[in-house]
């Protein structure tokens, strides 16, 4: 009885943690227009629609620098729960979402304060100390300074 018990415990609590939405959300175009920026309603205007400032990582599934970037941004996720949001669109399948921000290498980051422009940075640091510090300077300097 006591292994039935702790069966169900174990499958309740892995269905909570399945449940819960990951730390960087997957973005559609549709989502992007939504949550980012319309930018067929407003293409010469920047009006960030918002609630917080988001780090956007256009990747894609093949590249290698995309696929060391990733576990950093999903730490750092955690680590700004709630002061960031942070999102990814694979260009392979947004490519219209791509092209409209001139997205020619990968991985290409877009940061986007809650007041103001934004900025974009291709590319990775040598190591993933540097690349997680670079990212943590533009949060700190950047993105949560405003």
């Amino acid at each position: 009885m006591k292994h039935i018990a702790l069966i169900t415990l174990c499958l309740a609590f892995s269905g909570f943690l399945s449940a819960q939405e990951p730390a960087v959300v997957q973005m559609s175009k549709a989502d992007f227009l939504q949550k980012v920026m319309n930018y067929e309603q407003n293409p010469t205007q920047w009006v960030y629609l918002g609630d917080k400032p988001c780090i956007i990582d256009f990747y894609a599934d093949w590249c290698r620098p995309c696929k060391i970037a990733s576990p950093i941004l999903e730490e750092l996720a955690e680590e700004y729960k709630g002061k960031i949001n942070f999102y990814k669109v694979n260009t392979d399948s947004e490519q219209s979402l791509a092209t409209a921000f001139g997205i020619q290498s990968i991985p290409a980051f877009l940061y986007c304060p809650q007041n103001g422009k934004p900025q974009m940075s291709a590319g990775i640091a040598q190591s993933v100390e540097e690349t997680k510090a670079m990212f943590k300077k533009i949060i700190e300097e950047f993105l949560l300074k405003q």
